[in-house]
C-alpha cells in the first residue's frame, strides 16, 4: 500500500479491534432470543475484529439501543432506499469523501491495478451464515461469468481495455482482483449509492442455480414462481440492492422482514452487523426502521403532521415554510442541508439530435453560451428558492476539491445584449413576431422536454420562456413520462431535455467522470456518443468535435492514471472544458434541501450535503449511529 490512497484505506482498519478486547453488552431487543438459544451472544455474532466506531472523533454522542425510525417512501419499490441509507459497503466514503474500508477489514492496492480485499474473520450474513470469499467466488464464477445470468459478461466497472480481471481466492478471508492496467473505477463502484455487489449469499442462492441445485427440485421452484427458466428465477431472487426479498440475507444494518409490494415495510436490526461503538454496543442503535408508502404529493403534509422521524425525499424548499410552522406541534426539527447536484435544474443541448439543422445549431458553442447568458439566474433564485440557492452555472460544488468559482460563473451573468450579439453573429436573423429563424427558414423553437415531476422545474421553464423571448428565442416546453423522455433522448428526437444536474456535484479524484465525458448514453448532452462507447462502436456515433474528442482522451487519461494526482489532473481539465463549452446549462446550484428529523433523534448533522453520489444521501452520514434520546 502506498501514498494517500493507502493511508485513507488504512484508517478504518486502525479502528478494528478484537471483539474480546471490548466489553461487549448484549442488545436488549435480542436478549430474549439469546437466552432461548435462538441467537448466539453478541461476542459470537460479531466478527473477530469488528469495526469500532469512534463517535467522539466525529463529534457525536454515544447512544442507547432501542426504538424505531419512521420514514415515508413514494413507491413500494423505494424500500431499496434501505440499502442506500444503510450504506454497508466493502469500502465506503467517510464524511470527508475519502474511501475507507467498512465491511472489509483492509484493502491493499498495488499500482492502482492489483487489489487485495481482506474480509473480517468471523463476519456473518444476517441469517448467521459465514460471509467468506466463497460468496465472492459464487458471484464471479456462477453469476458474473455465467452466460444465462449475465449474457453481456462482467460489469463494465470490472473491464479495463475490454479485459476482465484475474480473480484469485487467497484464503477464506482474502481475495485478489488484478488487472494488466490501473482500474480507478473499481473501489468507487464498491462505494456507490447503488454499489457494485461483487459477492452474493451463495448459501441462499445456490438452490436457484442450475449448476448447484437438484434439477427436479429446481424445476419445481421455477414452476411455482411462474417464470420461464431457472435464470429468470435466480435473477428475481438475486436482488441485494432492491431489498424487497425478506428471504435474502443481507450485510446492511437492518434486514427487511416484509414481503415485496407492501404498503408498509418493517426493517429489523441485523443481529450479525459488523459495527460497534467504543463502549461495546453493537450498532445500529435503533432496532427498527418503518417505511410507509405514501403518494409523493402527500409526503410533505404527512411529514408536517409528525408521521416521519427522518425525511428528505419527497420534500422541497417550497415545503419549508409549512414544515417550519409544524416544528412546535409535531415533534420534529427541520434542517436545511445543501443539495449535492451539480445544478438543481439543468438544460441539456443534445449534440447528437437527429435533426441535422438543429444539430448544427446546438453544436455551435455561441448558441449554448447565448442561451445561458439569456437567463436571469437571480430572478430564478428569488422566485423558486427564496434567494437561498447559488445563481451559477453547472460546475463542481464548493465542497469539491475541484471547485473553481470561475467555472461556476462562466457564461452565467444575465446579459441579453451579449446573447443577442452571439445569435446575430451566427446569422440567426429575426423573423415574424420577433423570433429568430433557423437557417432552413423554420422558426427557432427550442423544445424543452421534461419529466414534469418537479414544480420548480416547470416554474423555471415558464420564466425562462419570457427571458429568451427578449433575445428572439421561442421556448416551448413539453412534460412527458420520464421513460418516454429517456427513449426520445436516446433516439435523438429530443433537442434539449431538462433534468437534474450532475449526480456527482462533489467530484473527487476517485469519482469516475462518466457524466462529464461522452461515455454514457444516459447523459443527455450526447446520448449517441455515449452509446458508441458503451457498445464498443456497435451503435451510436463516435465523438466528432474537437472538444468531444478531447473529453474522450481525458476519460482515457483518468482511467489509466495510477494515482490520485493523475486522476485529479484529468478532472480539472474536464471541468474547465465543461465550463467553457456549456455542454449543459445549469440554472442554480446548492439549493437548500429540507431534512426533517424527530426532536428525540440524535447524531444527525444540522448542516450537510444531501448527495446521491458520493455517499448515498443519508448513507455517508451513518444513520446506524442515530438514536432516540430519553
Amino acid at each position: 500500500m502506498r501514498g494517500a490512497r493507502a493511508l485513507a484505506l488504512a484508517l478504518c482498519a486502525l479502528l478494528a479491534a478484537p471483539a474480546a478486547a471490548l466489553e461487549l453488552r448484549e442488545t436488549p431487543a435480542l436478549a430474549e432470543a439469546v437466552a432461548q438459544g435462538a441467537l448466539p451472544p453478541v461476542a459470537e455474532r460479531l466478527p473477530k475484529s469488528p469495526l469500532v466506531v469512534d463517535l467522539a472523533a466525529k463529534g457525536r454522542e454515544f447512544g442507547r439501543q432501542g426504538g424505531r425510525i419512521r420514514t415515508l417512501i413514494a413507491r413500494a419499490r423505494d424500500v431499496r432506499m434501505a440499502s442506500v441509507y444503510g450504506y454497508a459497503r466493502l469500502v465506503g466514503y467517510d464524511a470527508d469523501y475519502r474511501l475507507v474500508p467498512d465491511i472489509l477489514e483492509a484493502v491493499e492496492v498495488e499500482g492502482g491495478r492489483v487489489f487485495t480485499l481482506r474480509l473480517r474473520p468471523g463476519h456473518r450474513w444476517s441469517d448467521g451464515a459465514p460471509f467468506t470469499t466463497d460468496d465472492f467466488r459464487y458471484w464471479w464464477e456462477d453469476v458474473a461469468n455465467h452466460p444465462e445470468l449475465s449474457p453481456s459478461g462482467p460489469p463494465a466497472q470490472l473491464l479495463v481495455d475490454g479485459k476482465a480481471p484475474q480473480v484469485a481466492i487467497l484464503s477464506e478471508t482474502a481475495i485478489r482482483f488484478a488487472w494488466d492496467a490501473p482500474n480507478p473505477r473499481f473501489l468507487p463502484a464498491l462505494a456507490g449509492a447503488r454499489p457494485l455487489y461483487i459477492y452474493r449469499p451463495a448459501h441462499a442462492l445456490k438452490r436457484f442455480h442450475a449448476d448447484h441445485a437438484d434439477p427436479e427440485a429446481l424445476a419445481g421452484l421455477v414452476a411455482q414462481a411462474g417464470v420461464r427458466s431457472w435464470a429468470a428465477l435466480h435473477n428475481r431472487r438475486d436482488n441485494l440492492y432492491d431489498f424487497d426479498n425478506p428471504e435474502l440475507p443481507t450485510l446492511e444494518p437492518w434486514m427487511n422482514v416484509t414481503p415485496s409490494n407492501s404498503q408498509r415495510y418493517v426493517l429489523r436490526r441485523n443481529p450479525f452487523y459488523h459495527r460497534v461503538d467504543a463502549r461495546g454496543l453493537q450498532l445500529p442503535y435503533v432496532d427498527e426502521i418503518e417505511m410507509t408508502v405514501a403518494a409523493g404529493g402527500l409526503i410533505p403534509a404527512k411529514t408536517n403532521r409528525g408521521e416521519s422521524d427522518l425525511q428528505a425525499r419527497g420534500l422541497s424548499l417550497g415545503d419549508a415554510p409549512v414544515l417550519r410552522r409544524g416544528e412546535a406541534s409535531s415533534g420534529y426539527r427541520m434542517h436545511l442541508w445543501t443539495s449535492g447536484y451539480g445544478a438543481e435544474i439543468a438544460l441539456y443541448p443534445n449534440l447528437t439530435v437527429a435533426d441535422p439543422v438543429w444539430r448544427a445549431v446546438l453544436r455551435d458553442v455561441r448558441f449554448r453560451r447565448a442561451l445561458s447568458l439569456g437567463i436571469s439566474r437571480k430572478t430564478l433564485n428569488r422566485s423558486l428558492f427564496f434567494g437561498l440557492a447559488r445563481p451559477v452555472n453547472m460546475a463542481a460544488l464548493p465542497e469539491s476539491p475541484f471547485f473553481d468559482p470561475e467555472h461556476a460563473q462562466a457564461w452565467a451573468a444575465y446579459d441579453p445584449g451579449a446573447a443577442r450579439a452571439l445569435l446575430d453573429e451566427m446569422g440567426l436573423a429575426e423573423g415574424p413576431g420577433g423570433f429568430r429563424v433557423l437557417p432552413d427558414g423554420r422558426r427557432l423553437d427550442v423544445v424543452v422536454e421534461t419529466a414534469g415531476e418537479r414544480r420548480e422545474e416547470l416554474d423555471a421553464l415558464e420564466l425562462i420562456a419570457e427571458m429568451w423571448a427578449e433575445i428572439g428565442v421561442k421556448l416551448v416546453f413539453r412534460p412527458l413520462d420520464r421513460d418516454i423522455l429517456r427513449n426520445r433522448v436516446f433516439a435523438g428526437q429530443s433537442m434539449m431535455p431538462a433534468w437534474f444536474g450532475w449526480n456527482v456535484g462533489v467530484p473527487t479524484a476517485d469519482a469516475a467522470p462518466t457524466e462529464t465525458t461522452p461515455v454514457d448514453q444516459s447523459v443527455f448532452s450526447w446520448p449517441a456518443w455515449g452509446q458508441h462507447f458503451q457498445t464498443d462502436g456497435a451503435s451510436g456515433e463516435a465523438p466528432d468535435t474537437p472538444e468531444g474528442a478531447r473529453l474522450m482522451e481525458l476519460w482515457r487519461m483518468w482511467s489509466a492514471a495510477a494515482d490520485d494526482e493523475g486522476r485529479a489532473a484529468a478532472w480539472r481539465e474536464i471541468l474547465a472544458i465543461q465550463a467553457d463549452q456549456v455542454f449543459a446549462i445549469g440554472l442554480l446550484s446548492s439549493a437548500p434541501q429540507p431534512v426533517v428529523v424527530s426532536k428525540s433523534l440524535r447524531n444527525l448533522p444540522e448542516e450537510a450535503v444531501f448527495a446521491w453520489e458520493p455517499g448515498g444521501h443519508f448513507g455517508v452520514h451513518r444513520i446506524d449511529e442515530l438514536f432516540h434520546a430519553e
